[in-house]
């Protein structure tokens, strides 16, 4: 931003966007709980044809997600950030009144397409965090935006399960006046962060989705490493693609039990990045950190399947959790492998791995629990879904054991 931004200005353009990342991630984690009941009412109530239904959903999603997000990208470098946030808060506000309103599923599924494109703008907003904030100062603002998704997905799941209890539609229109509300308050106060000597010509290269993984290809020893990222970003998929649908089928759980826990999880998960992952990889090192927390990954999926009931669910929480310290310590190993010029292309390769799995990731695991619900098979079989995801997380540990040996 021109230093004629007066710092009042910055400080509220600052504040402008992570409310907006913060209010997305609160419309998106409501409707969370409530939309595999929506589509299960379409459907007669079947469990089998839902999960099937909600996989398709959760593919488009990611798949509108890969495509658009270099998209807006590269809008926002020629026309500005400004009218790509609004217009995108804009959009939002529009699709989730549409999804409240609609009576029947394909229409529901194009909603959940116009979501998937209209919502691709957090690498947007990190583009206009990186033009307000000087060098030294950017860590600290793109923490605050981990911190607007910690605070999303610890509070929306619960508060979508709890308005879902009084009507499967309320998280929709709540989640409508969030993003319209949104929009109206960007009008006022939100600048444009790009002035036009800076910006760029619209490019489809530098748009391309599939781009930035050719730094993968041209580093082979980051190979492995992405292989391990991709296996944990797949095997994360269980949880959004069947938790809901999983939990009322085994736990007969209503959308505000499966908020609830959705919310215990975000809550485990920012006691672990935020506080353990430093305190393991100050004492292991962090080669190890990644083999233990790709182990309690693997057998906490495991305990999940075995589960009998709900709180023995919740007893197997913490140990999964601790998979979270697996992510940070890989890209630490990999960001030694490349230069400081090329710190960017690695992060946007893991970003379209992570788009990828979330693409591939739903179909497997509703497939897997479609079968599981259609076939009738004991309880004690239920959980295939997570054994699945666990042995997936076990292949990773196996590939990150063998490709940092050297490390």
């Amino acid at each position: 931003m021109d230093e004629s931004v007066a710092q009042p200005a910055r400080r509220a353009a600052l504040a402008f966007i992570f409310i907006t990342v913060l209010l997305d991630i609160l419309a998106f984690g409501m409707i969370i709980p409530v939309l595999p009941h929506l589509i299960a009412g379409f459907l007669g109530g079947s469990f089998s044809k839902a999960a099937v239904w909600y996989g398709w959903f959760a593919t488009v999603f990611m798949l509108m997600q890969f495509v658009c997000s270099p998209i807006q990208g590269a809008l926002s470098d020629h026309f500005g950030r400004r009218p790509v946030i609004l217009l995108s808060n804009l959009g939002l506000g529009v699709d989730f009144l549409f999804m409240a309103l609609v009576q029947s599923l394909p229409l529901l599924f194009l909603g959940r397409i116009i979501s998937g494109i209209t919502s691709a703008s957090f690498s947007t907003a990190n583009a206009y965090l990186a033009d307000v904030t000087p060098p030294e100062k950017r860590a600290q603002a793109f923490g605050m935006i981990g911190m607007a998704f910690g605070i999303g997905f610890v509070v929306a799941p619960a508060i979508g399960g709890w308005l879902g209890v009084v009507h499967p539609r309320l998280p929709f229109w709540i989640a409508a006046g969030l993003s319209l509300t949104n929009f109206c308050y960007g009008m006022f106060v939100l600048p444009e962060s790009l002035p036009p000597e800076r910006r760029s010509a619209f490019s489809w290269a530098r748009a391309n989705p599939l781009a930035s993984l050719r730094l993968l290809r041209g580093h082979p020893e980051l190979f492995g490493l992405a292989s391990v990222l991709f296996l944990m970003a797949l095997a994360h998929v269980v949880y959004p693609s069947t938790f809901v649908l999983y939990a009322d089928y085994r736990f007969h759980w209503d959308s505000s039990m499966a908020g609830n826990t959705l919310a215990f999880v975000g809550v485990l998960a920012v006691i672990v990045q935020g506080g353990l992952i430093k305190r393991f990889i100050a004492r292991f090192g962090e080669r190890r950190t990644l083999l233990i927390g790709l182990a309690c990954g693997a057998l906490g999926f495991t305990l999940y399947g075995f589960a009998p009931g709900g709180y023995w669910f919740w007893a197997a929480m913490p140990i999964a959790a601790l998979w979270g310290i697996s992510g940070p310590a890989a890209q630490a190993i990999m960001t030694r492998h490349v230069s400081a010029q090329e710190q960017g292309r690695l992060q946007g390769a893991v970003g379209s791995l992570n788009s990828i799995a979330g693409i591939f990731g739903p179909t497997l695991f509703t497939r897997v629990f479609a079968g599981v619900a259609t076939a009738s098979v004991p309880m004690a079989f239920a959980g295939a879904g997570f054994w699945l995801a666990g042995a997936i997380v076990g292949l990773g540990g196996f590939v990150a054991w063998r490709v940092t040996r050297g490390e």
